[in-house]
């Protein structure tokens, strides 16, 4: 019997430590994946989900971390040539805030994911949520 194993090509789903070093590698994950996918590193298309990704892995670390639990990245090649991100996190009980303080450090991820996709969301799972933001790959 010759099993094959098949792997989607249109889909990328890591699990990644709850750590800033874990945030990082979701970042490179996505740059690499996205020059598989036709979409070289330097190119407009790459910088701006890299960006995307590293906003919502940094929330998912700093604001949706549970002590021994991890944060997953997927990337979905959608129809239309729209590039779907998903990361989620296992903490449900903390809403998404904009910036309160105008002159504050922190609190602009989500203004920059609001630029930067065509459209973003989240959807609430049985543990935690998923931060979600499509980006037309064009």
């Amino acid at each position: 019997m010759n099993a094959e194993i098949s792997t989607p090509t249109d889909e990328l789903t890591q699990r990644l430590s709850a750590t800033p070093r874990g945030a990082r590698l979701a970042r490179r994950l996505t740059g690499a994946q996205l020059a598989e996918w036709g979409h070289p590193h330097d190119t407009d298309v790459n910088d701006t989900v890299q960006h995307v990704v590293a906003e919502l892995a940094a929330n998912a670390v700093t604001h949706g971390r549970v002590p021994g639990r991890d944060f997953e990245l997927r990337l979905l090649r959608l129809p239309g040539n729209t590039l779907r991100i998903e990361v989620s996190d296992p903490r449900g009980d903390r809403r998404l805030r904009y910036v309160d303080d105008e002159y504050g450090e922190h609190g602009r991820g989500l203004i920059l994911v609001t630029l930067l996709a065509d459209t973003w969301g989240v959807t609430e799972r049985a543990v935690g949520k998923t931060v979600w933001a499509e980006i037309g790959l064009g």
